[in-house]
């Protein structure tokens, strides 16, 4: 297998008199400017067959554009035959519902056992798309519906679409706390200063907008349904706890609750060993990228979820006999 991906676009009438480097942000939004600007000056760019290393270079309209990019998948993943639940598929896209306790892409501390490795696996051709299809990522323990794209034209037009906030993603969420009223979170998100694992609200951070809705109430807790204006890591984790209501379940940006008083100590145990953030992707709607179809997929909430609200439902019922008795 090559380690270099041949990107082929051809620049527009409306990019005339646009510098190189930022007509060819516009064409493959997959990739920064400074990385594109890196390529250009790397002779990574051939402009009608022949290498401009000049990112200031001024485009004119209609130019054939080659841009020769490193393959990392080839060096850091392999095929593994590890299940996918697949919920759509065509010769463009795959729609999956992805379990928890598995990883999207390779990094640090999980080289292997991933979504990538499942993908290479299923469609061997997908090594010759970038980041081998995936368009955006979910936790390793949120579960719920992701797009793949098999196909180069795929990933490039929904990146765009992702960028352009076309793709809508609603979750399900359950959060420590009572919220009684809709609401949006508007604040910046940035790499933590010191755990470079984690993200954090930062005010000269990237924008980040979530909305959500109120569900259900509980006794301490609220069932939510969430939508993502944006799609920074971890951002409905981060928001919430900067609202003061973390995620049932996320001891990242939580942290193990205290017993809860007036509790059972059945429902504490529950509660405060629910082994994942719970989180869940359950609606995704996009436009195809071959035909601009609008199409949409929603899936239920996984098991444990289930068994979470209906505990919840349970001690709410339980407690308001009580107080009526």
């Amino acid at each position: 297998m090559t380690p270099l991906l041949q990107l082929k676009s051809k620049i527009l009438k409306s990019q005339f008199g646009q510098r190189l480097d930022k007509a060819l942000v516009e064409l493959f939004p997959n990739y920064s400017r400074s990385y594109i600007k890196k390529l250009i000056l790397n002779n990574k760019v051939e402009i009608n067959n022949k290498i401009i290393n000049e990112p200031k270079k001024k485009m004119f309209g209609c130019e054939q554009i080659v841009i020769h990019i490193f393959n990392e998948v080839n060096i850091h993943s392999r095929p593994q035959k590890i299940p996918l639940d697949i919920i759509y598929e065509d010769d463009e896209i795959l729609v999956i519902n992805k379990p928890q306790n598995l990883v999207v892409h390779p990094g640090a501390g999980n080289l292997d056992g991933t979504v990538l490795n499942a993908l290479l696996y299923y469609y061997p051709k997908i090594i010759h798309v970038p980041r081998a299809g995936i368009v955006h990522r979910l936790d390793k323990n949120t579960t719920g519906l992701m797009v793949i794209t098999k196909t180069i034209f795929a990933q490039m037009s929904l990146v765009k679409d992702l960028k352009l906030r076309k793709i809508i993603r609603i979750y399900e969420a359950i959060i420590n706390g009572c919220i009684s009223t809709d609401g949006i979170i508007d604040m910046p998100i940035s790499r933590h200063p010191i755990k470079r694992t984690c993200m954090a609200i930062n005010l000269m951070g990237k924008p980040a907008i979530t909305h959500y809705k109120v569900i259900e109430c509980f006794r301490a807790h609220t069932r939510l349904k969430v939508k993502l204006e944006t799609g920074r890591t971890h951002q409905i984790r981060v928001h919430m706890a900067y609202i003061n209501h973390p995620l049932v379940g996320d001891l990242v940006y939580g942290h193990r609750l205290k017993l809860l008083k007036n509790f059972s100590k059945e429902f504490n145990c529950v509660i405060n060993n629910f082994n994942r953030q719970a989180l869940h992707a359950t609606t995704l709607s996009l436009y195809h990228p071959r035909t601009g179809i609008k199409m949409k997929w929603h899936i239920d909430i996984p098991t444990d979820m289930i068994m979470l609200i209906n505990l919840l439902k349970s001690d709410k019922i339980t407690y308001k006999n009580k107080i009526n008795l």
